[in-house]
């Protein structure tokens, strides 16, 4: 890891872990973005004079437009004629922007980001930039920060207002990249309710593409990633150049070809409906934006990732560490469950070997549907006769952890606190206060609103002796409307809103440090790496199938480890597509994520709890490969109907595989699949039947498939050095 300077050439060169970024100032005045790929040792001079007519002494604003330089902080109003990361509204109404390059700096270590949630880890440099605009006394900060461990490049905008006048920010993203050419496809990750992050491929065209929301959280409908792709590039071969928000609300992430065919890829927060009033003196931090480039392909960019979220993104006592196995009661029990309910299921769960029981939505206030109580987070004793301490200690008793679900950020129209503080839900004066699921949302940017709730969520928890959270969010923002904004700043809700929510949050989880904690939001409506930096696990989607499943595990692994996405075995038929696939086929594809169950277990056959018990032990003796080894995607479920995925252990001694065959054909032959990332000259045996394989052999002729007469069957290989 390095971040060096040359003054003959004056290029700031950024590497770490096979990665390098480097940046030319033009003539001392622009920083240009020169090159992001592979490690090179240096630039030579005369590729670096290419961008001469940027850089020479003779630089003039007058003879080359800035709409052709490939810049770091590009804006739009001085010159460049494309959509640029700042757009800074002055007093005059005007919006031109010159900034020039004042100073740098090397630190050692982060930098803060005004209450957002940020990478952290020791052996980190980073580099801050210091850009002016002297008409007007704006300043930036680029900063870029790099790990030792990590070939991933962070960077974030600090944007501060000196002048004497106060201004306003109508446009604040946090990175720009401009490629030279457009040969590219481009990947986001898209989809609806029980079908998030599905992959979308395609090629890049002049013009404007990319991906976005406005409904106030990063969604089921897209994922604040994109990722552009050589021509060439595969799952293990290629050029892949990725970027990931660090940020759970309206994002955009935007990809613009222009006449020369150049690309220009920025993300950062959504500039619809955004503005922010900067007075003099004020500064206003961007998220981090985190750039990974990976020259093997998808895999590696992957890796890449996993990687950064275990040792640089989660953090406290679950980072590294295994995960308790649980039982929900939801599907088991839905709204319709007293005490005793509750405890017979969980000594079932005991019994059949899992660690935490989770009491799942209808235990406070008096919700026996979701049209009621949102709010009023005191315990309902008509089905807890010993609230929620007594049921805990009841479920402790019997060996078990005790988990809750809450949906902090919602009020129900008939719950106390709504009749107490009607004033307290986002809504717009003289219109109609939209409903969705019954409930309507908080409005997280008043401090008073924001108390109440940690108030109330913190003492649920310590009553209840909790160790684990689920933290559901089950309806978006579609009406803007603060008591706490005035007119002019009404712009500022969606963001404020969002640093309300990591507030309480960062609060809530600093409470409770020994507390595991998942983020939900109706499934994976809020499956992003801002929430990863306070709750390492994250409901992957409310849809369980274990075919559907496949394909949401697998486009969600570009970016996202097994260790944060929350994967259960549910009941058949399922719940969300009525499909009814064996009991071996949901394990094998819940064991793709932190494992759970979703189903009464005292409904099941003697036969089945038996087969619970034998998959909860292996479960438990393999996690740490499962949810912290290397992972690797064998088949891709979008290209055909079979899916296989492989972990490997850091060590590489062991490794386990799964297949998923969603689809019976006739007249089949015997199939062999491929192994990724063993080691070559090792002999691994199959646990379950005794067979020794090399490792070689089983990378370059593959292990045999079974090929059975039937729908939606799995196969799984736990491998172990020899």
């Amino acid at each position: 890891m390095s971040i060096l300077f040359d003054a003959s050439c004056q290029c700031f060169h950024l590497s770490s872990q096979g990665m390098s970024y480097i940046i030319q100032m033009a003539a001392g005045r622009y920083p240009l973005h020169l090159y992001w790929g592979a490690s090179v040792r240096h630039i030579s001079d005369d590729l670096v004079t290419r961008l001469s007519i940027y850089t020479h002494d003779n630089f003039s604003l007058h003879e080359t437009p800035l709409d052709r330089m490939p810049q770091e902080a590009p804006v739009f109003g001085c010159g460049d004629l494309r959509e640029g990361m700042l757009h800074v509204r002055h007093a005059s109404g005007t919006a031109a922007l010159d900034l020039v390059f004042q100073k740098y700096e090397i630190r050692t270590g982060t930098c803060p980001k005004g209450g957002l949630p940020r990478a952290h880890g020791e052996n980190s440099e980073t580099l801050v930039l210091t850009l002016a605009d002297v008409s007007s006394g704006i300043e930036v900060e680029l900063t870029y920060t790099l790990w030792e461990d990590s070939p991933i490049l962070a960077r974030h905008v600090r944007i501060t207002n000196n002048g004497t006048a106060p201004v306003t920010l109508e446009r604040a993203l946090s990175c720009c990249v401009d490629f030279e050419g457009s040969d590219y496809r481009l990947l986001t990750l898209s989809g609806a309710w029980a079908r998030e992050r599905h992959e979308d491929f395609r090629p890049l065209v002049q013009g404007n593409q990319g991906t976005s929301t406005v409904r106030g959280a990063s969604s089921v409908q897209t994922s604040p990633f994109m990722a552009l792709l050589s021509p060439d590039a595969t799952e293990e071969n290629g050029d892949v150049y990725a970027m990931a928000l660090c940020y759970s609300g309206s994002f955009l992430a935007s990809v613009d070809v222009d006449q020369d065919h150049n690309a220009r890829a920025m993300i950062g927060i959504q500039p619809f409906d955004f503005s922010w009033a900067l007075a003099p003196g004020a500064s206003f931090d961007t998220p981090e934006a985190y750039l990974c480039y990976s020259h093997t392909g998808l895999s590696g960019m992957s890796h890449a990732f996993h990687t950064f979220v275990h040792h640089h993104i989660n953090q406290g006592p679950f980072a590294l560490a295994p995960r308790p196995l649980l039982i929900n009661n939801w599907e088991a029990t839905y709204f319709q469950f007293n005490e005793e309910k509750l405890l017979d299921l969980a000594r079932t769960a005991k019994k059949v070997g899992i660690d935490l029981f989770v009491l799942d939505d209808g235990w406070f206030g008096h919700r026996d549907s979701d049209n009621s109580s949102l709010g009023d987070w005191y315990d309902d004793l008509r089905k807890l006769p010993h609230g929620l301490s007594g049921l805990s200690d009841r479920i402790h008793e019997l060996g078990l952890l005790f988990g809750l679900w809450v949906e902090p950020e919602m009020i129900s129209p008939d719950s106390d606190l709504y009749r107490a503080h009607p004033d307290w839900c986002i809504h717009a004066e003289d219109r109609m206060r939209i409903e969705c699921r019954h409930q309507l949302v908080l409005d997280l940017t008043r401090q008073e609103v924001r108390d109440a709730i940690v108030a109330s969520i913190c003492g649920a928890l310590a009553r209840g002796k909790v160790d684990y959270v689920k933290w559901d969010m089950n309806r978006n923002i579609n009406m803007v409307g603060s008591a706490a904004l005035p007119p002019e700043r009404m712009k500022e809700f969606h963001h404020r809103y969002i640093l309300g929510l990591y507030d309480i949050v960062s609060r809530v989880t600093s409470a409770f440090p020994k507390v595991l904690f998942e983020s939900c939001a109706g499934g994976g409506g809020r499956f992003d790496l801002g929430m990863a930096c306070y709750m390492p696990q994250n409901w992957t989607s409310d849809d369980t199938d274990a075919w559907e499943r496949c394909l949401i595990q697998h486009s969600t692994s570009y970016v996202f480890p097994p260790s944060m996405m929350g994967a259960h075995v549910s009941a058949v038929p399922n719940h969300q597509t009525g499909r009814i696939t064996p009991l071996a086929s949901r394990a094998a594809v819940a064991m793709g994520g932190t494992y759970g169950y979703e189903l009464d277990l005292n409904r099941l056959t003697a036969e089945e709890l038996s087969s619970i018990r034998s998959l909860n032990e292996r479960v438990h003796a393999w996690q740490n490969t499962l949810l912290y080894g290397t992972y690797h995607r064998l088949l891709s479920p979008y290209a055909r109907t079979r899916a296989a995925f492989m972990t490997v252990s850091e060590d590489r001694k062991q490794a386990v595989v799964t297949f998923m065959n969603a689809l019976a054909e006739p007249n089949q032959k015997p199939k062999l699949l491929k192994l990724r990332g063993l080691d070559p000259d090792a002999d691994y045996r199959d646990v379950d039947t005794g067979k020794v394989y090399g490792g070689d052999e089983l990378m370059s002729y593959g292990i045999p498939l079974s090929v059975p007469q039937a729908d939606f069957t799995s196969q799984q290989f736990f491998l172990t050095i020899c």
